[in-house]
């Protein structure tokens, strides 16, 4: 019997455990073993999961980056240590990212079919990059890729497939109950990590620029982080910071546009799941010029396409969408059009076949 065995680094409410548990959920729902090795001691998406037999293996995440780089290290050689003994040659072996490169290479030893699902591209330094690409190069039997710009950017081998994220049938029964909400306020929202290259300060700068709306940014982080990352700046009045929510619909329903602010130069959106939430929100987005993201936002008709650091351009297309009823009411109904391609029942399919296939 077909055995997939799952690895992910790291737990928690970012995108890619998110989409990790999607595909578990899929496999146990088609009658599949499916195992997951993960960190231990963090919630997360991958927390719980029905008819998914966990194992978890030793790491700690730490703001120094000497002993970060130590950690991750150690943390792969006993993952792979672990996995030796786990692991059949006949199971399927999935890694998650390109970061538990421990696994891959003992899938390798042990000679399993090895998939890689690739969410990244930008990883400093390049060195550490290389490596993480290259034993993915080595080691994948096939390669998932959340985007076509990413499939072009870190193409590795032939065998390569796109695989979009999609929306749980949850989030889109909770979405349908509240479309086409009155809102008194425009509020703008960005969902995002609370680092500068996700363009934390441009929101800021944004919020300082635009008095008359409300600027709403949830961050995957503790409000002690906040405290330290905000604590000698001017926060304005009209703009609020929410610490790691598990449950981001109330945000999504009460605001009138989303936005993704990464800086291009440090960090390049593969995907965007926050933007396609906000999308079946009936939500217009701005996002950046380069990226997966923009194949979900078609410049000038559910959204923009504008570099972070334009601060006026940004401000200028914010105030164009939010005071032009018949504009805002196009771009809405547009951004909700193209969310409707990115299904469930796709993802499905799609993943079913990627492992049948092998």
């Amino acid at each position: 019997m077909k055995r997939i065995v799952a690895i992910h680094l790291l737990n928690d409410y970012s995108g890619s455990p998110k989409v990790l548990m999607q595909l578990l959920k899929t496999w146990t729902q088609h009658g599949i073993e499916t195992h997951l090795f993960t960190s231990g001691g963090r919630k997360g998406f991958l927390s719980d999961i029905s008819q998914v037999k966990n194992h978890s293996f030793w790491y700690r995440f730490s703001s120094n980056p000497i002993i970060r780089i130590y950690n991750f290290f150690v943390c792969q050689f006993l993952l792979m240590i672990k996995l030796l003994f786990f692991l059949n040659r006949k199971d399927i072996l999935y890694i998650n990212t390109v970061l538990p490169f421990g696994a891959a290479v003992a899938g390798k030893i042990k000679g399993c079919k090895v998939i890689y699902h690739i969410h990244e591209t930008s990883i400093k330094p390049a060195i550490f990059k290389n490596l993480l690409f290259g034993i993915a190069k080595f080691t994948a039997h096939k390669v998932v890729y959340v985007s076509e710009f990413l499939m072009k950017q870190e193409s590795l081998i032939k065998n390569q497939v796109l695989l979009y994220n999609v929306l749980e049938k949850d989030f889109v029964e909770k979405a349908n109950q509240f479309q086409n909400q009155e809102k008194t306020v425009p509020i703008v929202l960005m969902i995002c990590s609370l680092k500068i290259y996700k363009g934390v300060n441009e929101f800021l700068q944004l919020a300082q620029k635009n008095a008359h709306y409300i600027f709403k940014l949830v961050v995957n982080a503790s409000d002690k982080e906040i405290k330290d990352y905000f604590g000698m700046r001017k926060i304005p009045e009209n703009l609020k910071i929410y610490s790691t929510q598990t449950n981001t619909h109330p945000f999504y329903r009460e605001a009138s546009l989303i936005v993704n602010l990464s800086h291009t130069d440090l960090w390049v959106e593969t995907f965007g799941l926050t933007i396609l939430e906000g999308m079946r929100y009936r939500l217009p987005a701005i996002v950046p010029p380069i990226g997966g993201v923009t194949e979900l936002v078609t410049n000038g008709e559910n959204g923009f396409w504008i570099n972070s650091k334009n601060i006026d351009e940004l401000s200028e297309k914010i105030n164009y969408i939010l005071e032009n009823k018949m504009v805002y009411q196009s771009f809405s109904n547009a951004s909700y059009a193209k969310s409707l391609m990115f299904s469930e029942e796709y993802f499905e399919k799609e993943s079913i076949n990627i492992i049948s296939s092998l």
